[in-house]
């Protein structure tokens, strides 16, 4: 492709489908409603053809229904999060303090603001090209964001106040990172990816401190794999939470989910 004609729509579906692109169709109406110019249009395309996110090419990601703006650098939400959405509202449908900790984007607090109304939200990540986006996706929900580790980043003022503790925590064993897909090796943090060597070092720390942040009743959800879901209830429990697993073939998704007493 050149940059020096516009990029017909069929020649955009074409160059998707040669660098192995799934749903070239898609990815394609996007690209074209995206690019300003035929000129971002090639660019954008020859960046996916790279291998690049296509979140990351157009700037954004859908997640519940929001548009989630994704930068360079940034954990990109996957939809499958969306499953520890609705448990976290299931659970705590009145919810009046969110905190999305391991925050990335900013997506799940996002999301869990829009749905309830009105929530005291913070976003926190150790990162800070994460909290600068975070920051502009939760903005719109009078949302703040902080930069940390993990609770170290939060104001004092919440502790013993959060009704909705969602921790999105990275949970890949170190010797599995080489695994993913290209696309999240060679793009996303790895501090957002790599867990330790069994890929709960992060939730365990979380776990342990969570009852001191939560609200009596207050819930932590943590998304993990099927494999480690009975070691991650465990770390719930010995943190003093009542813990149990909530699975969803749908979405491929293994939510944890620790209740203070």
């Amino acid at each position: 492709m050149t940059s020096t004609s516009p990029c017909p729509p069929d020649s955009v579906v074409a160059a998707l489908r040669a660098a192995g692109c799934v749903f070239a169709e898609d990815e394609a109406r996007l690209l074209l409603a995206a690019a300003r110019t035929p000129d971002e249009l090639t660019a954008m395309v020859d960046r996916r053809a790279s291998g690049a996110p296509l979140e990351l090419v157009v700037g954004w990601a859908e997640f519940r229904g929001l548009r989630i703006t994704v930068e360079p650098g940034v954990f990109v939400p996957r939809r499958r999060t969306e499953f520890l959405v609705e448990q976290a509202l299931a659970h705590a449908p009145g919810a009046s303090v969110v905190v999305d900790l391991c925050c990335g984007s900013g997506a799940v607090g996002a999301a869990l603001a829009d749905a309830l109304g009105g929530a005291e939200l913070h976003a926190a990540d150790i990162d800070p090209a994460a909290v600068r986006c975070a920051g502009r996706n939760i903005a719109p929900f009078d949302g703040r964001a902080h930069e940390g580790d993990l609770y170290e980043a939060l104001p004092g003022r919440l502790r013993g106040r959060v009704d909705i503790l969602a921790a999105n925590v990275p949970y890949v064993p170190s010797d599995e990172v080489a695994l993913l897909p290209a696309e999240a090796r060679e793009h996303e943090p790895l501090v957002a990816l790599d867990g330790g060597s069994d890929g709960l070092d992060v939730l365990r720390r979380v776990a342990a401190e969570a009852p001191e942040w939560l609200a009596p009743g207050g819930c932590l959800l943590v998304e993990t794999s099927e494999r480690q879901a009975p070691t991650a209830v465990d770390a719930f429990a010995r943190g003093g939470l009542a813990a149990r697993v909530v699975a969803s073939e749908e979405w491929y998704a293994n939510v944890v989910v620790g209740v203070r007493p």
